[in-house]
């Protein structure tokens, strides 16, 4: 005989006294229940749950679209909003696939990252130079998105393979991305860097940085019109 069946044949006060104590044990368990239910998920368990996503092996950048860039590339929510905004210009403007467009702006911006380009800026040069047709070569042998001429820059072509890689759209603005940045170091200043760029460093009127610079202030101003919205 336990103890609990002790003292309920004691009497019949010990009988109510356990039935309150069971009653509020019961009433407990089940507040537990619907605040474990209702109450939301801490942030940190969901980051959590994210970072084992990425762990577990999912390919960086496998899938673009203009209605959700990646935030595995973009972590930060109003960069992913801003490249949102500017893949969804480009599509528009430029009559590009949402999909294309996509993963250009996320490999602009990746490439600007690593290069401490400006993404915009690099963008801006894609659309003077090709108007974002990765197949487009030109009669003299620039080639891909940025119109790279791999005869004067073999080196950095070479990283990647042959010269037809000028015409995979990452590769191209990559090292797109890395001409320039050498040609901003070099000069120190905008102008001339894109001037060097195109290979116009002479013409005074410096018609190739105003055409880069005009398409630059387009896409701001879509970001601009999208802060405002917010």
């Amino acid at each position: 005989m336990n103890a609990v069946t002790a003292e309920v044949r004691t009497g019949p006060g010990t009988m109510v006294r356990v039935y309150d104590l069971m009653r509020a044990l019961f009433a407990a368990v089940g507040l537990a229940a619907v605040l474990a239910v209702a109450l939301p998920v801490p942030r940190e368990a969901i980051q959590g749950q994210i970072v084992t996503r990425s762990a577990a092996g999912e390919t960086a950048g496998a899938n673009y679209s203009a209605d959700m860039i990646e935030t595995k590339q973009t972590p930060n929510a109003a960069v992913a909003r801003e490249q949102r905004a500017v893949a969804e210009f480009i599509a528009r403007r430029y009559r590009v696939a949402d999909e294309a467009a996509a993963r250009f702006v996320a490999t602009a911006y990746r490439a600007g990252n690593e290069s401490s380009v400006d993404p915009l800026l690099i963008l801006a040069v894609i659309a003077v130079e090709s108007g974002f047709i990765p197949a487009a070569e030109s009669v003299l042998g620039a080639k891909g998105l940025m119109q790279v001429m791999a005869k004067f820059h073999m080196e950095k072509v070479a990283l990647h393979g042959e010269e037809d890689v000028l015409l995979e759209p990452e590769t191209n603005i990559r090292i797109g991305t890395q001409i320039l940045s050498e040609y901003l170091r070099r000069s120190g200043e905008i102008v001339t860097a894109l001037q060097m760029y195109v290979g116009a460093v002479d013409d005074p009127n410096s018609v190739y940085t105003h055409k880069v610079l005009a398409e630059r202030s387009r896409i701001e101003q879509a970001l601009i019109r999208l802060r405002r919205a917010a």
